[in-house]
């Protein structure tokens, strides 16, 4: 599997059941949200333009997504937290290796700014995100534990020393599935490429 047959198998809707421990307060704290995930072509308009912004070649891109998110946070406070907006990813792989290479955001994750990350598939088709940013960094990993089902770890360290570790369980709530260009991509794609896994994965996680 690589990065856009990985974004292909998470386009549709999804509830992400989360937990994050602030490490530094010893703390921790549960949140629910709703994610909508769009698959974008390669030639979609908002893939080329997030190209262009990183000065990055559009025709290096082989497509990506759009995400859109609702939610909400255990410690937030009555009309003062908003855990709502929308992203779009780029993939741009290596050329020797369509299984890592750049993943470009108009939003990062753990600053609202358009970055650069890295990303690779691991050995378990694990798509792993590393980002670097100005005060922080952060290391992101997803998988499937089946087609309706997507786990998700996430750390960020800030560079004064505090950090945050997450774990997120993400359930599909609406089977169809969403391609933004000319290429449709059915459940029978995901299906194919999981069940080359399935047996491993049953016993992998």
């Amino acid at each position: 599997m690589d990065a856009m047959e990985f974004f292909q198998l998470s386009a549709g809707k999804w509830r992400s059941q989360r937990a994050t421990h602030h490490l530094a307060f010893k703390r921790s704290e549960t949140g629910e949200s709703d994610i909508q995930v769009e698959t974008l072509e390669a030639n979609h308009p908002e893939i080329i333009e997030l190209c262009q912004y990183h000065e990055i070649d559009p025709s290096l891109s082989v497509g990506g997504s759009r995400v859109r998110w609702l939610g909400t946070m255990a410690w937030d406070r009555e009309n003062e937290e908003n855990h709502q907006g929308k992203t779009i990813f780029a993939i741009v792989p290596d050329e020797d290796n369509p299984r890592a290479g750049k993943l470009l955001r108009e939003r990062g994750y753990a600053e609202i700014v358009p970055v650069v990350g890295l990303f690779h598939m691991d050995d378990e088709d694990g798509l792993v995100l590393t980002t670097e940013y100005e005060t922080m960094s952060s290391i992101e990993r997803f998988w499937f534990a089946s087609p309706n089902m997507r786990l998700r770890t996430s750390t960020v360290k800030r560079f004064g020393g505090f950090s945050t570790a997450s774990f997120c369980t993400e359930s599909r709530i609406e089977s169809s599935v969403e391609v933004s260009g000319t290429e449709q991509v059915t459940e029978r794609l995901g299906q194919d490429i999981l069940e080359k896994k399935q047996f491993y994965s049953v016993l992998g996680w």
